[in-house]
């Protein structure tokens, strides 16, 4: 850094990267909430996270950014509106850009655009309480106004060092309460305008892609290192300390989220794991630059616990959260402002100050108390005003028809488009073995005195080779076996986070055998047999003429 050059390059460029890597989050939790929701609404949710990016880039550019970071009007609750569109936006470096260390040198643009990317997740969170119910128009609505008039006041009470909040010496290192906290809280407002889902708490809740929900994860866990890293907006060993405590964090909420699931359920599951660590990023969001590195892996280890716990909280309050946002964001945010006030630490950020378990008493566990207070009355109540009022003009609900399947009707196709394994005529798949396809065999209309039965069965699961060989014992001319969702007389239970869920439609295999009518009863047999296990299943009559071609009795089955 020069005097001809105040910018420094390296803190310029670590910010840049490190909102780069908030706006990657976008993708992940639009992955990770997808994943979660039924498959026929899988489009939907993505499009309620994606549509963010371009909304609230928008009202940020215009007014967010000046509402959060422009000159203070003189009581610390918003900034002037010089900096509408950005105009008077100054080249060189302000040193009041955040609640950062003095001699800060980096363009203000810099700041504006990883400001942007806080701005433009925070409202995203909210579309996983209201999975499967949100219609697309009013939502936008909401994204038009909320980062406006809740979002921005909250970040300049809190993150603007004329602030009412900061300047009474509340803390939030990168967003537990301007992020988690009023996200959470604009989502239970949502939720009493837009209601419940048809048949809840019956409602079925399984994730329709695990894999998609872990990518997701992945994805965040990764974007959080620039979320809570680049707070300090400069390269250097508060940014260090502030991502080691976010991965250790993490770490330690999926542990002891996956102990806690496997005393309570008896098994710890992959998306118990994933939810774990979020809790962990969630919680040590407020925390990161202001603590030390024991204090982060212990912050991380009460949320696994206290955020599992939390996810009583919809059942007993009878609130419809379908993916969990409360338990996990609410909570989470809430608790690490909190735990600031216990753990804060003044020697490892100078801008600090030391919680009561560092000699600092109960002054910075009072200033958060009253900051979470303030934080989640504004924004409930707010965003309790907005969704009412865009209830009653565009509509918040989808029609209660559409919330088994949303995609087809609201986008006008579906997310996963399942195609037969090959088409006459067409070339075969990348990786298939270079022949041609097999012609089936076909069976001859028989005797009139000859009848055949096609006996359909669904069982949980076989052993194939077993399979073949009974039933062909047994009789058989054809056998298919197909993967399918029926309804069942045994249904199947599923508990995620903590919800157990009947599933309506049971997966099952489906077999499908071609038998004589005096081989029935072998077959039937067969099938009841400890080899296959039992089934259910009915008989069905055959068509015929099953092929125009005569043949044998003696002649090869399929």
């Amino acid at each position: 850094m020069t005097a001809s050059n105040p910018m420094d390059g390296g803190d310029t460029a670590w910010v840049l990267v490190c909102a780069a890597l908030v706006l990657f989050m976008v993708p992940g939790l639009a992955f990770f909430y997808a994943g979660m929701v039924k498959s026929r609404n899988t489009l939907v949710m993505i499009q309620q996270n994606f549509v963010a990016l371009g909304v609230v880039t928008v009202v940020w550019i215009l007014i967010g950014h000046s509402i959060a970071f422009g000159e203070d009007t003189g009581a610390g609750l918003f900034g002037d509106l010089k900096l509408f569109a950005l105009q008077n936006l100054d080249e060189a470096p302000r040193p009041a850009l955040h609640v950062v260390v003095p001699g800060i040198a980096i363009p203000t643009l810099a700041f504006v655009a990883y400001q942007m990317m806080f701005a433009i997740i925070t409202p995203a969170l909210i579309t996983g309480a209201t999975a499967d119910r949100l219609k697309i128009a009013g939502w936008v609505v909401i994204l038009a106004v909320w980062p406006v008039v809740v979002y921005a006041p909250i970040a300049h009470w809190l993150f603007d060092p004329e602030g009412w909040l900061a300047v009474r010496g509340a803390q939030d290192w990168a967003g537990g309460m301007v992020v988690h906290a009023s996200a959470g809280a604009a989502a239970l407002a949502i939720l009493l305008v837009v209601g419940r889902r048809t048949g809840w708490p019956g409602t079925e809740t399984v994730p329709h892609s695990v894999p998609l929900t872990m990518i997701g994860a992945g994805i965040l866990w990764f974007g959080w290192f620039g979320f809570n890293a680049g707070d300090g907006l400069q390269a250097n060993g508060i940014a260090a300390q502030a991502l080691i405590n976010t991965h250790v964090a993490a770490a330690a909420g999926m542990v002891i989220w996956s102990i806690a699931e496997r005393f309570r359920q008896g098994r710890s599951t992959v998306v118990g794991a994933a939810t774990g660590a979020v809790a962990g990023l969630a919680t040590i969001t407020p925390c990161a630059g202001y603590v030390d590195t024991a204090s982060a892996l212990l912050i991380g280890a009460v949320a696994g616990l206290v955020c599992q716990v939390a996810l009583r909280l919809k059942v007993l309050f009878r609130f419809d959260d379908a993916l969990d946002v409360i338990a996990v964001h609410f909570v989470g945010g809430v608790l690490g402002s909190l735990l600031l006030g216990l753990f804060g630490k003044k020697a490892i950020n100078g801008i600090g100050a030391d919680g009561l378990f560092f000699g600092g008493g109960f002054s910075l566990l009072g200033n958060q108390a009253l900051a979470v207070v303030a934080v989640v009355a504004f924004s409930f109540v707010v965003t309790l005003v907005i969704a009412f009022a865009a209830d009653r003009t565009v509509g918040l609900r989808l029609p209660a028809d559409e919330e088994f399947g949303s995609d087809r009707r609201r986008q006008g196709m579906d997310a996963y488009r399942f195609a037969p394994s090959f088409v006459a005529g067409a070339g075969l798949a990348s990786g298939a073995v270079d022949e041609p396809p097999l012609t089936a065999t076909r069976i001859a209309a028989a005797p009139s005195s000859v009848q055949y039965r096609l006996v359909t069965v669904l069982v949980r699961a076989i052993d194939a080779g077993a399979l073949e060989s009974a039933l062909r014992e047994a009789g058989a001319r054809s056998i298919v076996v197909t993967e399918v969702h029926a309804p069942s007389t045994h249904r199947d239970t599923v508990v995620m986070r903590d919800q157990r869920s009947e599933l309506a439609l049971a997966q099952r295999l489906k077999v499908e055998v071609l038998v004589r009518d005096t081989d029935v009863e072998r077959v039937l047999d067969a099938l009841d047999s400890d080899t296959i296990g039992g089934h259910e299943g009915y008989v069905q009559q055959a068509a015929e003429p099953l092929s125009p071609q005569a043949r044998t009795d003696e002649d090869p089955v399929s």
